[in-house]
């Protein structure tokens, strides 16, 4: 099996077609490129480039002008997430198809799970050509 959860090497033990019960409190929130957002990965699979993950965004972060390389899923569990084309709000949920390039911003902050098939291709500024990780 490719896919894991980083600091939950007891899953490592399990047979590959067991589930793997994850302790999300246990899980270190780690940085992004972005600073003000950070991350709990939740599962991932490197190869493929699959990743569900929490994301917490501090208040007036910006995410730089960046693409989806596939879909990208977000469900807002707190806060609002906001771009060019809307709003999602806290119990909202939002998708964005192959190609949709745009940058997000947090005025409030945000606390968000969000699923991604590849990871993002960023644009512009200092993350330019780096994929989200």
């Amino acid at each position: 099996m490719t896919a894991s959860t980083p600091f939950h090497p007891q899953h490592e033990k399990l047979a590959e077609d067991a589930s793997r019960y994850v302790d999300v409190a246990s899980i270190p929130w780690k940085p992004t490129l972005t600073p003000g957002i950070d991350m709990k990965v939740l599962m991932q699979d490197e190869a493929s480039g699959l990743l569900t993950a929490l994301f917490r965004w501090a208040p007036g972060t910006q995410l730089p002008l960046h693409e989806h390389v596939e879909i990208e899923q977000t469900y807002v569990l707190k806060g609002s997430i906001v771009d060019d084309e809307g709003e999602v709000r806290e119990g909202g949920f939002v998708w964005r198809p192959k190609g949709n390039r745009h940058l997000a911003r947090s005025p409030k902050g945000a606390l968000v799970l969000s699923f991604f098939l590849k990871p993002n291709k960023f644009l512009e500024g200092d993350h330019a050509g780096k994929e989200l990780k």
